[in-house]
């Protein structure tokens, strides 16, 4: 069991597309977590679309042990920063490198410590080769060890012939220094590739400042546990955002060198910030030729106010000061409290089901400890459960004996129904006393955005149903409830957090459990307010009630955030004059960024006014948004007719100036896809009992005198107008039964 003194909890967040799945990468090579024959880019990214699109969709937990590499730069005798026994170590360095360059690589390791040795008496160091050095645990003798060389009785140098030095010979290197009187030692390999020199101190009086755990306390530990949770960064999943904020002590802030603080930056800035965490602030891509370091840290330096020389400067593609991340994580980050002795309290952030081990919850450990065996509940829900395995996340799930308070880790529950746990619930022993008080919990989220799903074969509806309960287990902001259509048959409104949430779960339910759906155009819920006094909400305009009874429709207004070079602000005013916005301020963050402040329809934003902004400011501006609140205005119902009959799922809720683009629009694109009838077909959009906008389809022509060879043609003109005289007869109690490829291209996004 680790102490929780050395346990430190944090995430990454960002805009997205700022490098968190990279500096994670690079997190997991540091640390020694993922061997580097194992790596691969985005490594915590699991979901093949993750990958695809480059960004991420899920929190992913892992938990690293490090050693940290503490270095004499901040020795109480080195007071002026001097390179420990820089002279010494500049001759090894030169006598190691002029063997390499002789000999090359490839070689065993006694073939180059015999080369060594020539190379140390000419240069005049002197060296021992067969000296064993006292290790000593607690003040205890527990043996000894013979390094390859001690140098002038300052400096240990250990030599390898392998493929690849890893985390595993460094630490094993560190802790002989830690138990001897020596404070340097040189790891040196004479790798497959390339000669490697890796610089290992220990000095306790490393971080004797005051700090939020001194390093100088970590002479009598090996490791500390990192327990990162890497976030996505689309204004779409915040709220896996906010979980992971819930389960942390602090966050690292990562904003990139050439593109700046972005809307999506801020709007994590003050999740964390709300939480209360500490905020390590750093930029990254500085390798970038378009790189605006000092730019983006001045900016930084205003929004979060601290001096622009606390910010840090990393390049997480290529490792640069990737190292001192780590350092300032244990450094400022505090410990989690540990109060061991209480009532079990743990905070499920996540879960995912598996078929063996039922419903795996993601917990944060707050008080007391859980392992195998015991009895749970749920506190919210009221699910009981025997555990039958913790763990942690290694990144893969990996066994562990018991968690304990501080930990982040996950509880197999065995239970098969995924409803039975809830993200936010709290996890304590059962049964639960009178005392017991859960934890806070999270905010629900509020879907925003509302689409029908329908499978294209009626027969997958239970597989659609089923599928859905999975995937709302692992993704808690997922809303959905069954709904019926007569052209559709049975299928399910789904609510999300925004567009990109809905092509996200779309794709998954094609691809995880083999699903063709038709999904409906994107809405929003309305709030009307009847004559007879009576209030509801609705998600879809099939459900609006007669107009005659309504005297109000509101509908949700967001506050806009939207962040741009100085330079396009006059072409994002221009784009959001167009969408009913109402303008309410804007800030300049440093000389080259602007924040625009907006309250904007909901409706207006949810389709292509991410794309249009791109497009406006060459994409560099960026935006974010959340509910304010419900407001009135003109907004109808716009049907489409078909045949005289109305189309329900063809229906929608618009504003009143809108109306007609978009009902011309509707009716063009239909009279394109419905197929022809033998009568002609009127496609008409209407509000309320009015016609707006009209296409005719022309009745499919029949040739009733192609057996006629020649004779009266009076013959000919009675057959004609008897066919006319039919086809007038279909065309007054004729009804058009649309095949489901109509609704497919009209709906299918």
């Amino acid at each position: 069991m680790v102490e929780s003194s050395n346990i430190r909890n944090f995430c990454i967040i960002a805009h997205i597309d700022h490098g968190k799945s990279t500096l994670a990468d690079r997190f997991l090579e540091l640390t020694g977590t993922v061997e580097k024959r194992k790596m691969q880019e985005q490594f915590l990214d699991q979901m093949e679309l993750e990958r695809e699109r480059g960004i991420t969709i899920k929190l992913q937990p892992v938990r690293m042990k490090y050693a940290p590499q503490i270095n004499a730069d901040d020795t109480q005798t080195d007071a002026e920063n001097q390179f420990l026994y820089g002279d010494i170590t500049y001759k090894i360095r030169d006598a190691v490198f002029e063997v390499k360059k002789r000999l090359g690589l490839g070689h065993k390791e006694n073939i180059y410590r015999n080369a060594l040795v020539q190379e140390f008496s000419a240069k005049g160091l002197q060296f021992e080769t067969e000296k064993r050095i006292d290790i000593f645990y607690d003040g205890k003798k527990i043996g000894n060890y013979q390094p390859d060389f001690i140098i002038e009785n300052k400096i240990i140098v250990e030599l390898k012939a392998l493929p690849e030095l890893g985390r595993p010979q460094i630490e094993q290197l560190w802790s002989y220094l830690k138990g001897s009187v020596y404070k340097l030692a040189l790891l040196v390999n004479f790798g497959n590739k390339d000669l490697e020199i890796k610089r290992v101190v220990y000095d306790s009086a490393r971080f004797l400042r005051t700090s939020a755990f001194s390093l100088r306390e970590s002479a009598q530990i090996e490791h500390f546990v990192l327990n990162l949770i890497d976030t996505p960064g689309h204004v779409d999943f915040t709220y896996e955002v906010s979980r992971s904020l819930a389960a942390v002590e602090g966050a690292v802030l990562l904003v990139d060198a050439s593109k700046g603080i972005q809307a999506q930056t801020l709007a994590n800035l003050h999740l964390a910030q709300a939480q209360n965490l500490t905020i390590i602030p750093v930029v990254n891509k500085i390798d970038l030729p378009n790189a605006r370091t000092v730019e983006v840290k001045e900016e930084l330096s205003h929004v979060l106010g601290v001096a622009p020389d606390e910010i840090i400067e990393v390049s997480a593609k290529n490792g640069t000061n990737v190292e001192k991340v780590l350092e300032k994580i244990i450094e400022k980050i505090l410990p989690p409290k540990n109060d061991g002795a209480a009532a079990l309290r743990a905070l499920i952030f996540d879960s995912v089901f598996d078929a063996y081990k039922g419903v795996i919850a993601f917990v944060r450990i707050f008080d007391g400890s859980i392992k195998k065996g015991d009895k749970i509940a749920a506190a919210a829900i009221g699910a009981k459960a025997e555990v039958l395995e913790t763990g942690f996340f290694a990144p893969a799930l990996t066994a562990s004996l018991e968690l304990s308070a501080g930990e982040i880790g996950y509880i197999a529950t065995g239970l098969k129904d995924p409803s039975r746990i809830k993200v936010g619930d709290t996890i304590t022993a059962e049964p639960i006393t009178g005392t017991f008080k859960p934890l806070s919990g999270y905010k629900e989220p509020k879907p925003m955005v509302f689409a029908s799903f329908f499978p294209e074969n009626s027969e997958d509806y239970d597989l659609l149903k089923d599928a859905l309960g999975k995937l709302k287990l692992t993704d808690a902001s997922l809303s959905y409830e069954p709904e019926s259509s007569v052209g559709l048959g049975r299928g399910f409104r789904l609510g999300f957090l925004g567009m990109l949430h809905v092509e996200i779960i779309s794709e998954r339910l094609k691809r995880e459990f083999g699903l063709s759906l038709i999904i409906s155009s994107p809405s929003v819920e309305y709030f009307l307010k009847l004559k007879n006094g009576q209030e509801l909400k609705i998600r879809s305009a099939a459900l609006l009630p007669d107009p005659a009874g309504i005297e109000s429709i509101a509908e949700p207004f967001v506050s806009m955030e939207i962040l741009t070079p100085a330079a396009f602000v006059g072409n994002v005013m221009e784009l959001a004059s167009s969408v009913r916005s109402i303008y309410k301020a804007t800030e300049y963050l440093g000389k080259e960024t602007a924040l625009l402040k907006y309250e904007m329809p909901l409706s207006e934003i949810i389709t292509d006014f991410y794309d249009k902004l791109k497009s406006v400011s060459s994409g560099y501006a960026s935006m974010s948004y959340e509910f304010s609140d419900f407001r009135k205005d003109d907004l109808v119902r716009l049907d489409i007719l078909i045949a005289g009959e109305t189309v329900e799922p063809f229906s929608k809720i618009i504003h009143r100036k809108n109306a007609y683009h978009e009902g011309r629009a509707m009716v063009v694109k239909l009279k394109e896809t419905v197929p022809p009838q033998w009568f002609e077909v009127a496609i008409q959009a209407a509000i309320g009992g009015k016609i707006i906008a009209r296409e005719s389809i022309r009745a499919r022509r029949k040739d009733v005198t192609g057996y006629l060879y020649g004779g009266d043609v009076t013959r000919k003109m009675k057959l004609l107008e008897k066919q006319k005289r039919g086809k007038k007869k279909m065309k007054a109690g004729g009804r058009v039964v649309l095949p489901q490829e109509v609704f497919l291209k009209m709906l299918k996004r």
